[in-house]
């Protein structure tokens, strides 16, 4: 060790999110749910009785910062390890010396890993039979949902906490915190911070604490002082964060829940909600070419025969987003997805195909009547096809009644139309 690393100290440098995490249980913000006086994990907590739990919850909510809470409060050895990093051999060491630990000595040891949904089976099953029979109690955080990620067995043995998304006012409070903290915050300057620029991170920041910790720092420590003094102004807090923390993963869970609101939205006739979700799903990134396929899906299967323009509006949306692209085309997608919202609905398109397959998986395919046969190739008239078949042009309406279905399956009906918009007017005579 030479002079520079003795006097080195790592969280000097290390990022105001990561100097402000809480020490006791007391410090932490947010998550009452879980953490209020009275509540399981905190009474856990408390009389360090933690069990193998899995935390659940979207960055930024404090799923680190709780381990680091557990880590501070136990007696029992914390060992923290990567994801990715932490090879079955190394698990089988920290599970060996875990065992002499607690054989020898009487001593428990708690297992934290951020980001566990990247651990793959290999390793997840090599945890397992430790966590099974107590040798280790395993702590696990994921921004990803544990039921699609984690082995069932190892989810099974734990219990799961779900982290939510902080408040404004929860958000402002680690903000207050930092700022006043002179020891690890920024609570050395003096600084002014006008009330446009705390509106501004408080909404930008969509309820990810760190990432309001980081803007906050930047600004602070990228103005220059006047007369010993900071004033961040909204100029200054803009710059330090421009763009709202969207949470969106196009491989995760989250991704098919807002699609799934989108979707709900315009079946449910709700113009607001609609227009409000195709703006996160565009903002966030989100494909427009998804978006589209999803609106003419929509077209057909919630409004269908009901007001058949619908799907034109739908692909006349499609055709604008090749010829104009963003972010000229999300005012054609929004007068397709308008038009899907605020029209008649009737699934019977939808319901009519799916009976349909049903029916045909399930039963022998029915010969093709002789009068439906093709007639025009050579011969096929010595073989009876077409005959009897009745042209309904050549008849009163241009339609004459016939079968067209097998004689298997006469009487089968796989279209029924609604009583709603234009569809009730293909109800049968």
């Amino acid at each position: 060790m030479d002079l520079f690393s003795a006097s080195f100290n790592p969280n000097k440098v290390a990022p105001l999110a990561e100097r402000m995490r809480p020490q006791t249980i007391n410090d932490y913000i947010g998550q009452e749910h879980i953490l209020g006086p009275g509540k399981l994990l905190r009474r856990a907590i408390e009389a360090d009785r933690v069990g193998s739990i899995i935390l659940y919850g979207p960055p930024g909510t404090g799923k680190t910062s709780l381990a680091q809470v557990i880590a501070s409060s136990t007696s029992s050895r914390f060992i923290k390890i990567n994801a990715v990093s932490a090879g079955v051999k190394e698990l089988r060491e920290i599970i060996h010396e875990s065992t002499e630990q607690l054989h020898l000595y009487g001593k428990r040891t708690l297992v934290f890993c951020d980001e566990v949904h990247r651990f793959n089976k290999g390793q997840q099953d090599a945890l397992l039979p430790a966590v099974e029979s107590g040798i280790i109690t395993f702590i696990g955080a994921t921004t990803e949902n544990p039921f699609f990620e984690i082995n069932s067995a190892l989810l099974s043995r734990s219990t799961l906490f779900k982290l939510n998304l902080l408040t404004v006012e929860e958000i402002k409070i680690g903000l207050q915190r930092a700022l006043s903290n002179v020891e690890n915050g920024l609570g050395s300057y003096k600084v002014k911070i006008s009330p446009e620029a705390w509106d501004h991170w408080l909404n930008y920041a969509n309820g990810d604490l760190r990432r309001a910790l980081n803007a906050v720092e930047l600004a602070v420590l990228t103005t220059p002082p006047v007369n010993g003094e900071r004033i961040i102004t909204l100029e200054i807090a803009e710059e330090s964060i421009q763009q709202r923390a969207i949470r969106f993963d196009k491989d995760a869970d989250y991704h098919y829940d807002l699609i799934s609101a989108f979707i709900k939205s315009m079946r449910g006739s709700d113009p607001d909600a609609a227009l409000y979700w195709l703006a996160v799903l565009l903002e966030a990134g989100e494909d427009p070419r998804f978006i589209i396929r999803r609106i003419i899906v929509q077209a057909s299967e919630d409004v269908g025969l009901a007001d058949p323009k619908v799907m034109l509006q739908a692909h006349a949306a499609a055709n604008a987003l090749e010829w104009l692209g963003m972010p000229e085309a999300r005012i054609p997608m929004a007068q397709a997805v308008l038009a899907i919202t605020t029209a008649p609905k009737s699934n019977s398109a939808y319901e009519g195909i799916d009976r349909a397959l049903e029916y045909v998986k399930r039963n022998p395919t029915g010969e093709v009547p002789a009068h439906l046969r093709d007639a025009h190739y050579p011969g096929a008239r010595k073989l009876g096809h077409g005959e009897g078949y009745l042209y309904p042009h050549s008849h009163p309406g241009h339609w004459v009644k016939q079968d067209y279905l097998p004689e298997s399956i006469k009487g089968q009906q796989f279209f029924v139309p609604s009583d709603i918009g234009e569809d009730k007017f293909r109800k049968r005579s």
